[in-house]
């Protein structure tokens, strides 16, 4: 069995949003480049143990407050490691760089302009994403499409998923319109459809691709650019994989509880959901039968956080 360096990473937000990051000494392993502050856990201590006595050394903070964020393994050529992080989102204390290395309070849209190691760049996909993801449901008309979806929207959402079966430009235009308008630049708008649909709208440099599971089968690298957010549901470790391999920014794994509009299906309940997770480093939410009480249990069992069609439409 491959034995990985176990390594507590905090993701450590300000009131303002801003995210610290540090910048790694030239002589470290990976040294010279921007990182989240955190640590190896040492011998008899838990992740959070580790987390609160290396943030304290590093960076003079006591952590007051923190949950799961992801967990990344990551084989470099000298070494292999197993992040586990943290998002820190109280903490006292005055952040210095206690070992003389520079520190920088971050706007999230802007990390992606620094260099990082490779093994944190799911690290900034992950602080990007929203804890919940809403998905459009059943309508009767054109109104009704409307009025539901001005009320998810209102619900203060950060990505809404735009589902209709056999969507296709040509007769859902309206429809995708509204979404479009709704969302405008606060809300992330990703849309389920192939990917030669996808190709047919409309560029706006906002709105985003969803793939169900069988298009996703078919692919055999990213079908878009990576300014373009993407994403896909899966339903088993398979798919899980080949999501990573084309590069995928999230996931959807399902479904986790027993849901009514599959009711025959296999549910996969927390503890399998939580082992096919670790499989892979991409961001991951639990869909099927989730409510928003569902958050917690999610996030303790590494997921991004919660996807729904019924909590909110």
């Amino acid at each position: 069995m491959k034995k990985y360096l176990h390594v507590a990473v905090g993701v450590i937000e300000n009131d303002s949003g801003q995210i610290l990051i540090a910048k790694r000494s030239a002589s470290a392993h990976q040294g010279g480049l921007w990182e989240f502050p955190g640590g190896k856990v040492d011998t008899g201590e838990n992740c959070l143990q580790a987390l609160s006595r290396e943030l304290h050394e590093e960076l003079a903070i006591q952590v007051e407050k923190s949950e799961p964020l992801i967990q990344i393994r990551h084989d470099y050529i000298d070494k292999s490691v197993l992040l586990d992080v943290h998002k820190v989102t109280r903490f006292s204390g005055d952040p210095k760089g206690n070992e003389g290395q520079p520190i920088l309070w971050v706007n999230p849209e802007l990390l992606s302009q620094y260099a990082f190691p490779a093994a944190n760049q799911p690290i900034i996909q992950a602080i990007m994403l929203p804890r919940l993801s809403a998905i459009t449901g059943a309508f009767q008309s054109l109104n009704d499409f409307t009025e539901k979806f001005f009320r998810l929207a209102s619900c203060n959402h950060r990505m809404v998923q735009l589902r209709i079966e056999n969507f296709s430009v040509e007769k859902h235009n309206e429809y995708l319109s509204i979404a479009k308008e709704v969302c405008g630049k606060d809300i992330q708008l990703q849309i389920n459809t192939s990917v030669n649909e996808f190709l047919k709208i409309d560029p706006d440099g906002t709105s985003g691709l969803h793939l169900n599971s069988r298009n996703l089968m078919y692919l055999e690298s990213r079908p878009v650019d990576k300014n373009i957010l993407l994403g896909a549901s899966c339903h088993s470790v398979e798919e899980l994989k080949q999501a990573e391999k084309i590069q995928a920014d999230y996931v959807y794994l399902s479904p986790v509880n027993p849901t009514e509009s599959h009711p025959n299906a296999e549910v996969l309940g927390w503890k399998n959901f939580q082992e096919l997770i670790e499989r892979i480093n991409i961001p991951v939410y639990a869909l099927g039968g989730m409510r928003e009480t569902d958050l917690t249990s999610a996030i303790q069992s590494g997921a991004q956080g919660i996807a729904s069609i019924r909590a909110w439409w």
